[in-house]
């Protein structure tokens, strides 16, 4: 019994110590755990901050750039918005300076208007006043003459005669007043309505001024036998025509380039002949240039007997015709001025008939208004005066002559014929589309948009082309990269924007490698 007391509290004591050892290892395990779980907690918590710190500086980064990139845009919206606004503002000025000039020529008008009116009531006042002083002093007498038995039947008589003879003076002369003001009015109507009558009834086409001819080549090979050997032969065709040729990098064709239109005509058409015929060299292209230019007088002179053909003209000079002729070569401000030239007669001729004038007379001053235009490049001094000079050698009525040296105010207008001369050539001349830009100033243009191009660094060439509607700029490709050819095109671009006045817009091409296109607008 003991023995079994004596076993059971050993298991007791066996089975305490086990649950003690048991506890203290479980509490040094789970001790253990936690600190491992701290380490590891702290080190997730560490990387968490670390990954959290990169991606705060990544958004940010992101956000500066999209800051960078919305600023960008909206300082260029600013930027169109100002030049829109700019534009607007420009326009409504100029609106708002046509408005006031004729809100003052009204106003001047008006106040002319008042000025005449407040004369004619003053004057009709005035006719009153002696219609009734008249009328006093007629009945005064009337009386008298009734009172008076001494006078004789014929002194009764002539004093009533006086009396009628003053009244019928007075009437006729406020009869002759209206008459004279009512002419006044029609004939200003009438007149217009005869200018009027005079543009509806002519028309005639115009052609644009020009400074190259463009001719075209069978093949690019073709340059080289023009060019020849060292350049003679160019040199030699320049030296005979006097007229400048271009061969550059357009395909199958070169430019003749020169201001005098008749002579540029014979160079077009002397290098055709020497392109069909296939034999290029200085000695048969002074024979081809001689064979044009006996041509060209052909063709001048048949020009002129068409203009005089057309009008109903005959019996001019020869020689006349054939400076007439020329003039189909010569253009004033866009303009051909044989085209213009027989408008002018057309209108003449048109307003002489509604007039009952001398209709031929006023269509030849008309027609020959500007032949001092075929010579000015000759010889000094005004084309009216050189025009007249020329006509005086073959003994022109003095109707023409004096149309001609007196249509620009030049001399005093003798008769009705320089009139209608002057009216048709401001008619012809300020109708709209009649005239375009003149030569001068699109020279001027196209000079001061290579200038504008050529002021960039690292630019090597430029062209105005097209018209002036596209300049080419080739830039040095050891300067300029193709990030900056394609900045220089808006620099350029903005740069004739604020400098240069145009119609339309300009293309502005930059050559380098690649090539980059903006448009000023």
């Amino acid at each position: 019994m003991n023995s079994i007391v004596l076993l059971i509290a050993e298991a007791i004591v066996v089975g305490v110590v086990a649950f003690f050892i048991t506890w203290s290892l479980v509490r040094r395990a789970s001790r253990d755990k936690v600190v491992n779980a701290a380490k590891e907690a702290e080190r997730m918590i560490a990387e968490a901050n670390k990954e959290s710190e990169i991606k705060y500086k990544e958004a940010r980064l992101e956000a500066r750039e999209e800051f960078m990139k919305l600023k960008g845009e909206f300082e260029k919206e600013v930027e169109r918005r100002r030049r829109e606004l700019e534009a607007d503002e420009k326009r409504f000025n100029e609106e708002d300076n046509s408005l006031q000039k004729k809100l003052d020529l009204l106003a001047t008008r008006e106040n002319e208007f008042n000025r005449r009116e407040k004369n004619i009531q003053t004057r009709e006042k005035g006719i009153e006043l002696r219609e009734t002083e008249l009328n006093e002093i007629i009945t005064k007498q009337n009386e008298q003459l009734q009172k008076i038995a001494q006078m004789t039947p014929d002194e009764a008589k002539q004093q009533l005669m006086d009396n009628m003879l003053s009244v019928a003076k007075i009437e006729a002369a406020q009869y002759i007043k209206e008459i004279k003001d009512k002419a006044e009015v029609e004939a200003d109507r009438e007149a217009k309505e005869i200018i009027l009558s005079a543009i509806y009834r002519c028309a005639a086409e115009h052609t644009v001024e020009t400074t190259v001819s463009v001719v075209s080549l069978p093949t690019d090979e073709m340059k080289g036998r023009i060019i020849g050997r060292e350049g003679r032969n160019i040199r030699s065709f320049e030296a005979a025509t006097g007229i400048d040729v271009i061969v550059d990098d357009t395909p199958e064709a070169i430019i003749l380039s020169g201001y005098d239109p008749v002579r540029r005509e014979i160079a077009r058409m002397a290098i055709e002949k020497l392109i069909t015929d296939g034999r290029i060299h200085p000695t048969r292209i002074e024979e081809v240039v001689e064979k044009s230019k006996r041509e060209m007088e052909v063709i001048v002179r048949e020009a002129g007997e068409q203009a005089c053909f057309e009008l109903g003209i005959h019996d001019l000079h020869p020689d006349v015709i054939s400076q007439l002729g020329k003039l189909n070569f010569r253009t004033s401000y866009g303009q051909n001025v044989l085209a213009h030239s027989k408008e002018v007669a057309m209108l003449c001729g048109l307003m002489a008939a509604e007039l009952e004038l001398d209709a031929p007379l006023a269509k030849v001053c008309g027609l020959l208004h500007d032949i001092g235009k075929a010579i000015d490049r000759e010889t000094e001094g005004t084309h009216t005066q050189i025009g007249a000079d020329f006509m005086r050698r073959y003994k022109m009525a003095d109707e023409v002559i004096n149309a001609i040296e007196s249509h620009h105010g030049d001399v005093p207008m003798l008769g009705p014929y320089p009139v209608l001369v002057q009216a048709a050539d401001a008619v012809s001349g300020a109708r709209p589309g009649a005239r375009r830009e003149p030569l001068e100033a699109y020279i001027k243009r196209l000079q001061k948009l290579e200038e504008l191009a050529d002021s960039f660094k690292g630019v090597s060439k430029s062209y105005a082309i097209q018209a002036g509607r596209e300049v080419r700029v080739i830039v040095e490709h050891e300067t300029l990269d193709d990030l900056a050819s394609s900045i220089l095109a808006s620099d350029l671009a903005a740069k004739i924007e604020n400098e240069l006045q145009y119609p339309g817009q300009i293309k502005v091409t930059v050559v380098r490698e690649t090539r980059s296109t903006e448009f000023a607008k």
